[in-house]
């Protein structure tokens, strides 16, 4: 059985998790392992202090990195879980050249996620539809497309926190 969401779950999901700071955050302790607080900064030199702190936030928030003593940020399961899933997409999208030959890892990140976006939707009322075959590179990248898909739905199956917005707090 496939998990449909609606369009604001996926929306939400979709910004969070193609995020250009929170995915150079994720994919760099994946394949580096666990980052100091006070080394953040010096080892991921291309973000502001700002994006940091907000990328850093939203992945303790969202159950991502948990700060070991000693040890600094590291990948939670789900957090793991969810750089196989950015490893799957940049895959996909270089191998199919989408959405160019040549792109920055978080750019095909996005841009993938972006597409798969509108089959993860209970309904496509509003405005979002599914992307042309056009803008794809072959009927196989569509195909392709298949994995992907599953992981990202399987991933957001069981980090449901992801999908939800949350409701903005009252002002005393």
């Amino acid at each position: 059985m496939t998990t449909l969401f609606t369009s604001v779950e996926v929306r939400h999901a979709v910004e969070l998790l193609a995020s250009r700071s929170l995915i150079r955050l994720v994919t760099e302790i994946d394949d580096n392992g666990a980052i100091p607080p006070r080394r953040l900064a010096g080892t991921l030199p291309d973000l502001s202090s700002h994006q940091l702190r907000r990328a850093a936030e939203a992945a303790r928030a969202h159950g991502l990195v948990r700060t070991v003593p000693g040890s600094g940020l590291e990948l939670t399961e789900s957090g793991s879980e969810l750089a196989d899933l950015y490893d799957a997409a940049a895959r996909w999208a270089r191998r199919h050249a989408y959405p160019a030959p040549v792109c920055e890892f978080s750019s095909r990140i996005r841009h993938v996620l972006d597409l798969l976006a509108p089959s993860l939707m209970t309904k496509n009322t509003d405005g979002l539809s599914r992307p042309s075959a056009a803008r794809l590179p072959s009927g196989e990248a569509e195909a392709d497309l298949a994995r992907p898909r599953a992981l990202l739905i399987q991933w957001l199956a069981g980090n449901a926190q992801v999908t939800r917005v949350s409701e903005p707090e009252p002002v005393a």
